[in-house]
C-alpha cells in the first residue's frame, strides 16, 4: 500500500512553509519539517483516516522534505533544475505567487483549527468540494469549517430573529428572492445564512450576527463557488458580478 497523492490542503501547508523559508526547500533535520509531518498525519481528511497508523512512511519527515523541494524548485525563476513535482504542486505555487498573504492566512487558520481540536470535531460537509472534486483555494478543511458554522441552526435562528425585530423581510441580500413570497406557507421563514468574511480573514472567533448575511440557496452556493482563483464572495461582490454579467449581455 502506497501513500496517496498529496491533497490541496496538505500542499497549502507545505507551500506556506516553503514561502516562509524564502521559497527554499527544508531539510529533514529542520524542526519545522518534523512539526509539519506531525500536523499532516493528524489532518481530519476522511479518505486518509488511519493511514498514519498503517503506513509509517505516510507524510514522514523525509516525504515532507521532498515535497518542499518539489515546491521550491518548481517556482518560476528557480535557478536550478526543477524536480518532477505534480500538477497540484504547480497550481498551489501559482496561488501563492498571486496572493501570498491570503494563502499564508489560510495555512495559519488550518493550523489553528487543528491545534485547538475544533477541526477534528467537524464531520465532512456537503459542498465542501465542488462537483468536479476541486476545493476552495483556501482548502477543503476551511470550507468544511465555514459550512458547518453556517449550518448551525441556533445561529441561523438568531440571525432571522434579529432581522425580524428590525421589521425587515427575509430576502436574499443579493437577488432579493423571498421564499415566503414565492412558496407561501412552505417557504415562510426559510433563508440561508452566509459568513461575510472567510475564516482565514476573520479568524476562528465567535461568530457575531453582523458577520452573517441572508441569502437564497442559489446565491449562497455562488458565494462559495471556486472560480478564477476566488472561492469566497461577499453579497456585495456577488451582486457586482451579476451586474457585470448583465452588462455584457
Amino acid at each position: 500500500m502506497r501513500s496517496p497523492a498529496w491533497t490541496w490542503d496538505e500542499l497549502l501547508l507545505a507551500c506556506a512553509l516553503v514561502v516562509k523559508n524564502g521559497w527554499r526547500e527544508l531539510r529533514v533535520g529542520d524542526p519545522a519539517v518534523t512539526e509539519l509531518s506531525d500536523l499532516l498525519r493528524s489532518l481530519p481528511l476522511p479518505e486518509q483516516q488511519g493511514l498514519a497508523q498503517r503506513l509509517p512512511e505516510y507524510r514522514s519527515v523525509g516525504s515532507v522534505s521532498r515535497k518542499t523541494t518539489d515546491l521550491a524548485s518548481n517556482r518560476p525563476g528557480y535557478p536550478g533544475r526543477p524536480t518532477k513535482g505534480g500538477k497540484l504542486d504547480k497550481l498551489i505555487i501559482k496561488e501563492f505567487l498571486a496572493r501570498e498573504a491570503t494563502m499564508l492566512q489560510a495555512a495559519q487558520a488550518i493550523e489553528a483549527g487543528i491545534g485547538s481540536g475544533q477541526l477534528a470535531l467537524i464531520p465532512e460537509q456537503p459542498n465542501e468540494a465542488d462537483e468536479d472534486g476541486t476545493t476552495a483555494a483556501e482548502g477543503r478543511l476551511l470550507a468544511r469549517w465555514a459550512i458547518s458554522r453556517e449550518r448551525n441552526p441556533a445561529l441561523r435562528k438568531r440571525k432571522i430573529d434579529q432581522v425580524r425585530k428590525l421589521g425587515l423581510s427575509l430576502r436574499c441580500a443579493v437577488c432579493t428572492f423571498n421564499f415566503g413570497s414565492a412558496y407561501g406557507a412552505l417557504g415562510d421563514g426559510y433563508i440561508e445564512v452566509h459568513h461575510v468574511l472567510p475564516l482565514h480573514i476573520s479568524g476562528p472567533r465567535e461568530t457575531k450576527l453582523n458577520d452573517l448575511a441572508l441569502l437564497c440557496a442559489n446565491c449562497h452556493r455562488m458565494c462559495h463557488r471556486s472560480h478564477q482563483g476566488t472561492s469566497w464572495r461577499t453579497p456585495d461582490e456577488l451582486r457586482a458580478e451579476i451586474e457585470q454579467s448583465r452588462n455584457r449581455q
